[in-house]
C-alpha cells in the first residue's frame, strides 16, 4: 500500500511538473526549452556558432527573447530566467536610463573575484564609481596618450616589424593573432605598470607572468560554464581548472608585488632628488603618486583590470580586421592610398623615409578611412561579443518585455551590428563608408547604443581613444610594409569565449608591399 501511494505521488508530481513546464515554456520566446535541461541542448548543439545562433534567434523574435536555463519550480522565474536582447532602445534603458538597476551582479563578481578583486571591471556602486572617477582623470591627460604612443611605436619598430620582415624573407607562415596578442600584451603592461614583459622578442619566448595571466584568465572563464555551486565545490576540493587558477594567481601576485615594491623605492628616490629622476608615466605610478594611500592589493587589481581590458580587445579586433582585408582588396587599397597621401604631405615623396619610423600622433589622427574600417570590423566582430547584467528590481524594458528581480539579462553586442532594422539591408557587408560623411572626408560616430563594441552609458570604455591609436598605428605599420594572404587551407573560426578569439589563430603568409602603385596618384 505504501509503495502504491509513493508511486501515485511520484506520478502526480511528474504530471504537475509537466503542466507547470508547459505553462512556463509557452510564456517564453526564443530557442526551445526542454524539461529539466532548459536551453542547454540548444547551446550544446550550436556551441561552434553560438553568437550566430543567438543572432538568428534575436532576428526571429524581433530583437528580444527570454529563455530558461533552470526549468525548476520556484527557481525558474529568477535564477533560471535569462532575457537576451539586441534592441538599441533596450540597451539604452539597461546601460544608461536604469543603470543602477542593472549592475554586474553576484554571479559575475563571484567568478572574477579571485582574479580581479573589486577592480573597476568587477565592481558596482560606490566602489566602481570611485575607481571610475580616478581613472577618468588619468585617461583625459595627453601624457597618457603620449606614453601609449611611445610604447606602441617602440614595439612596432624594434620587434613587430622585424619579425614580419623575417617571415617575409624566409617565406614562413606566421600566426598573426599570436603576434598581435604578444604585441598588445607588452604595450598594455608597459602602460599599466611600466614594465615590459618582452613576449614579442625574437624567438617568441615564453614569459612566466604572461603564461600565468593567461592561465588565470582561461580558468576564470571556465567558471561561467559551470553552475556556481559546482565551481565553488571544485575550488574547495582543489580540482581541475581551479588548481590552475590558484597556481597562476600565486605567480601573478608575486610578480606584481615585486613590481609595486620596486616602484615604491623608485618613487621615493625620485622625491629625494627633487623629482629629477625617472618620473614614470604608467597608470600604477599615477595611482601611487596620489595623496590617497592605496593598499598593495588594490594597486595589483588596478593593474590587472586594465591589462585584461586592454590586451585581448585590441589584438582580437586587429586579427579580424586583417582577415577582412584579405577578402576585401578594394578596402585595403583605399586605406593604403589614405596612408600614402598623409605621408606624402608629412614626410615627402621618398618612400624609404616613410618606413624609418611608425606614424606619429598627428599622422595617425588624419587616417579617417582607416578608423572607419576598424569601426566596421568591430561592428561585425566585436572583441567582447556579449555581456550580462543582474536585475535588481522588477522592470519593464522599452519593448514591453518584463524582467523580474533576481534574473539575468544578456545583451548580444555581436547581434546588435547584424540587424537590418538597425544597420540596413547591407548590415552583413563590410563597408567602412557607412562611418563617413557624404564627402568621405570626415569620420561620423554612430549612436553608442547601436555600436556597443566599447560599451555604452556610464561604463563606456575609458580607453577607447587609446585603443584606436594603438590599432591605427599597428595597422598602418603592417600595411605600409607588407601584403598579407591567408595561408592555404587555413580556416578562420570563432572561439567560443568571452572574447572573440580566432579558434585556430590567423595563419598568414607575408609578402613585400610595393608602394609605387599607391604613390603615383596619391
Amino acid at each position: 500500500m505504501e509503495t502504491s501511494t509513493a508511486l501515485l505521488l511520484l506520478l502526480l508530481s511528474i504530471a504537475a511538473y509537466f503542466l507547470w513546464f508547459i505553462f512556463i515554456s509557452r510564456s517564453l520566446r526564443g530557442p526551445r526549452v526542454w524539461p529539466l535541461l532548459g536551453s542547454l541542448p540548444g547551446l550544446i548543439e550550436n556551441c561552434d556558432r553560438m553568437h550566430d545562433w543567438i543572432a538568428d534567434n534575436l532576428r526571429a523574435c524581433g530583437g528580444t527573447y527570454q529563455t530558461c536555463t533552470c526549468p525548476i519550480p520556484f527557481l525558474a522565474r529568477k535564477q533560471g530566467l535569462v532575457t537576451v536582447t539586441c534592441d538599441p532602445k533596450n540597451l539604452e534603458h539597461i546601460l544608461k536610463t536604469r543603470f543602477d538597476n542593472y549592475p554586474k551582479g553576484p554571479t559575475w563578481q563571484a567568478a572574477f573575484h579571485d582574479l580581479l578583486g573589486e577592480g573597476i571591471f568587477n565592481s558596482d556602486g560606490d566602489t566602481w564609481l570611485f575607481q571610475r572617477k580616478t581613472a577618468a582623470l588619468e585617461f583625459t591627460t595627453r601624457t597618457l596618450r603620449q606614453a601609449m604612443g611611445r610604447w606602441v611605436n617602440r614595439a612596432i619598430k624594434l620587434r613587430f616589424c622585424p619579425i614580419l620582415k623575417t617571415a617575409q624573407v624566409e617565406s614562413k607562415t606566421v600566426d598573426l593573432q599570436d603576434l598581435l596578442l604578444r604585441l598588445t600584451f607588452d604595450n598594455i603592461c608597459g602602460l599599466a605598470f611600466g614594465k615590459d614583459p618582452q613576449t614579442l622578442s625574437p624567438g617568441l619566448p615564453e614569459n612566466r607572468f604572461a603564461s600565468a595571466f593567461d592561465g588565470a584568465t582561461e580558468a576564470t572563464l571556465q567558471r561561467f560554464i559551470l553552475p556556481r555551486v559546482i565551481w565553488k565545490m571544485k575550488k574547495w576540493l582543489r580540482l581541475g581548472q581551479e588548481v590552475i587558477l590558484s597556481q597562476s594567481l600565486q605567480h601573478v601576485d608575486r610578480y606584481l608585488f615585486d613590481v609595486i615594491e620596486t616602484r615604491k623605492l623608485e618613487l621615493q628616490q625620485n622625491l629625494g632628488t627633487g623629482g629629477k629622476g625617472n618620473p614614470h608615466d604608467d597608470l600604477l605610478s599615477r595611482f601611487m603618486k596620489k595623496k590617497e594611500s592605496y593598499s598593495d592589493t588594490f594597486l595589483q587589481h588596478v593593474a590587472l583590470n586594465f591589462i585584461l581590458a586592454g590586451r585581448d580587445t585590441s589584438s582580437v579586433a586587429l586579427s579580424w580586421f586583417f582577415w577582412l582585408l584579405t577578402m576585401n582588396p578594394k578596402v585595403e587599397e583605399k586605406i593604403l592610398r589614405e596612408i600614402c597621401t598623409v605621408l606624402m604631405e608629412t614626410r615627402g615623396d621618398d618612400t624609404s623615409k616613410w618606413l624609418e619610423d611608425p606614424l606619429v600622433f598627428d599622422e595617425v589622427d588624419r587616417l579617417v578611412y582607416l578608423k572607419a574600417a576598424l569601426s566596421e570590423t568591430l561592428r561585425l566582430y566585436p572583441s567582447v561579443p556579449q555581456d550580462s547584467k543582474h536585475v535588481v528590481k522588477d522592470d519593464v524594458l522599452p519593448d514591453g518585455t518584463f524582467v523580474p528581480a533576481g534574473s539575468a539579462i544578456t545583451y548580444s553586442i555581436y547581434a546588435v551590428g547584424r540587424m537590418e532594422w538597425t544597420w540596413g539591408e547591407d548590415c552583413m557587408e563590410f563597408r567602412p563608408e557607412r562611418w563617413l560623411s557624404p564627402d568621405e572626408k570626415s569620420y561620423e560616430a554612430k549612436d553608442q547604443f547601436k555600436y556597443v563594441s566599447f560599451n555604452a552609458g556610464p561604463r563606456i570604455c575609458l580607453g577607447k581613444d587609446l585603443a584606436y591609436l594603438q590599432m591605427k598605428s599597428i595597422a598602418s605599420a603592417v600595411l605600409l610594409r607588407h601584403r598579407l594572404t591567408l595561408a592555404p587551407g587555413h580556416r578562420v573560426e570563432q572561439k567560443m569565449s568571452l572574447t572573440l578569439f580566432m579558434k585556430k589563430g590567423l595563419m598568414v603568409n607575408v609578402h613585400h608591399r610595393d608602394l609605387m602603385a599607391f604613390t603615383s596618384t596619391s
